[in-house]
């Protein structure tokens, strides 16, 4: 790995994202439009988005940016553009953590906006501190763009990108505890949900909302944490240098 060679990719890509207007908004805007409506639905149903609402902030942002960054990374395969990198010094592990670091920052943005958005407009109410709910929604974004960036290194086009979703992003969502408690479900669905990573995300994030301190959050943190690097190596291992 050359760290130059990464800085530098991650400059061209957020480059590009200057010029796409609309995957910026998507990035950006979108995952607030959502927490805004379920906000909205709920607002009659007295402190319901108070008890949900962390898991619906962990939830858009990563669903967002597995989206973006699989598309994204793609499309630089399907251009040529991977492949003709490729014939250069730059390494697998160069690109791929180019990718992350850009998308990165985008998910610093995102959070800022999300976040302010989802307790300062919606009124989600938290009662831990807001920069460690900024914090673990930072981190549920990146693990996002890591499994995107995993997906699409098998993914050969757009379409198979987002079919990657049923597989890595549904059964997340499913046993993540948005829907039921994790602590109800039945016991081996329950240990399965133990080893997604959108679970513990989702944890961290009703942690600091019920305002618990130490490892109740940092626990929940770190294994989302390690997934997200996990899920880096093996996008850096898995991808092909040249287009399908």
């Amino acid at each position: 790995m050359n760290g130059r060679r990464m800085l530098a990719t991650a400059a061209r890509v957020l480059a590009q994202l200057r010029h796409d207007p609309r995957s910026i908004a998507l990035m950006l805007i979108a995952p607030s439009l959502l927490v805004g409506l379920f906000a909205w639905v709920l607002s009659d149903q007295g402190d319901v988005f108070d008890s949900v609402g962390g898991a619906i902030l962990a939830l858009f942002p990563f669903i967002v940016m597995f989206l973006i960054t699989s598309i994204t990374t793609l499309r630089e395969r399907r251009s040529g553009t991977l492949e003709r990198l490729m014939t250069t010094p730059l390494a697998k592990a160069d690109f791929i953590l180019g990718y992350a670091l850009a998308f990165g920052l985008m998910a610093v943005l995102q959070t800022v906006v999300t976040v302010g958005f989802a307790v300062g407009v919606c009124g989600l109410g938290v009662d831990g501190p807001l920069w460690q709910l900024g914090l673990v929604a930072v981190v549920d974004a990146l693990l996002g763009t890591a499994l995107g960036l995993l997906a699409s290194a098998f993914a050969r086009t757009e379409f198979q990108a987002v079919q990657f979703m049923p597989l890595l992003v549904f059964p997340q969502i499913i046993l993540g505890g948005v829907f039921l408690p994790r602590d109800r479900m039945p016991d081996a669905l329950h240990a399965i949900s133990d080893w997604l990573p959108l679970s513990h995300a989702i944890d961290a994030v009703d942690a600091v909302v019920a305002g618990d301190v130490g490892d109740e959050v940092l626990r929940p943190l770190l294994i989302v944490a390690a997934f997200a690097a996990g899920a880096l190596v093996l996008a850096s291992a898995t991808l092909r240098r040249r287009t399908p």
